[in-house]
């Protein structure tokens, strides 16, 4: 069953400048709904926000939630979304991850259960690590390796879930799980070291797209507003979760490089380089929970969403040239 929707006039987005954060702050707006977003700018860039700075719903705050959080005011919603979410970034700072996710997960389940707000936890389809089970359904406990390079993301998150659940059964917080697969589309960083950045960023200057392994290995890519709109369907349910947010739509690797070539009419060759440890093989959520609960299902197509992708890459690409000339 889908439940009411609930009245949210003020939320607080943590990691708000970071690529799904700023398109959730930018959605929240639209909705009517003031937004206090808190970054340490780790990952996420002012930039991303630079468009909302001036409507005055909207508040910037450089705050580290590892520390603490203080948001004086009434608050109805507490998003928590901050953490490094690409390999690059959770190997190159595995501390501050692991910390995001603990102390963070703590600080604004803190936050949410002193103003009585609902809370939404941005958990991932790596809490199912390289899984056993296909497609993955929320019942599907994972099979990490807790001491693998990827373990200190995909152990951050899975204590977070832990910790989340513990509030809602322990102090009666109103929070719900969302398990976020493969987002992509306009505000990614070029340089975050996800495929279709990297692919697209390859194709767009003609260098080799790097594919790792043989590209066998399957993601399911989703685009951001359909991301967002999950999320925000999780935000104003009553729903606890885990509830998957992704597209089934999967596809191996070689297929995505190839189809982005294409729609980048690049003629850059593809490179094979080699498997990360612990890559996953396979990557497919199963989305009934989120269409029984939420009443939601993604409706941009891949192809659709691959476009604006890489119009979007193309424009900031013309940009940083016309800068340097």
């Amino acid at each position: 069953m889908v439940h009411a929707a609930r009245t949210i006039r003020r939320a607080v987005v943590t990691g708000g400048a970071g690529f799904l954060g700023s398109h959730l702050c930018e959605h929240l707006l639209a909705r009517d709904v003031e937004v206090v977003c808190l970054d340490n700018f780790l990952t996420g860039s002012p930039q991303n926000l630079g468009h909302l700075t001036e409507d005055p719903r909207f508040r910037l705050v450089r705050c580290d939630v590892t520390d603490f959080v203080h948001v004086p005011g009434p608050v109805d919603l507490v998003l928590h979304f901050a953490s490094p979410a690409s390999p690059l970034d959770y190997l190159r700072m595995p501390i501050e991850t692991l910390k995001v996710g603990s102390l963070g997960t703590l600080h604004t389940l803190g936050l949410a259960h002193e103003k009585g707000a609902r809370y939404v936890l941005a958990s991932t389809s790596e809490v199912y690590g390289d899984p056993l089970q296909h497609p993955q359904a929320e019942d599907y406990w994972g099979n990490v390796n807790p001491v693998g390079p990827r373990g200190v993301y995909d152990e951050a998150k899975r204590f977070s879930e832990a910790m989340t659940t513990a509030y809602r059964t322990s102090k009666g917080t109103d929070t719900g799980i969302v398990r976020i697969f493969n987002t992509y589309g306009p505000r990614m960083r070029p340089d975050d070291g996800r495929a279709i950045p990297a692919f697209v960023g390859q194709a767009l200057s003609g260098r080799p797209l790097t594919v790792a392994g043989d590209g066998a290995q399957t993601r399911s890519i989703c685009y951001v507003d359909d991301t967002v709109r999950g999320i925000l369907a999780m935000a104003f349910a009553g729903e606890p979760g885990p509830v998957n947010i992704g597209n089934p739509d999967e596809l191996s690797m070689l297929r995505l490089a190839e189809w982005i070539i294409e729609l980048t009419g690049s003629s850059s060759p593809i490179e094979f380089i080699d498997l990360p440890v612990d890559d996953p093989k396979v990557r497919r959520p199963d989305t009934a929970r989120a269409q029984r609960l939420l009443g939601w299902r993604p409706t941009v197509p891949s192809e659709e969403g691959l476009r604006r992708t890489v119009a979007w890459f193309a424009a900031q690409q013309e940009v940083a040239a016309t800068r340097a000339g």
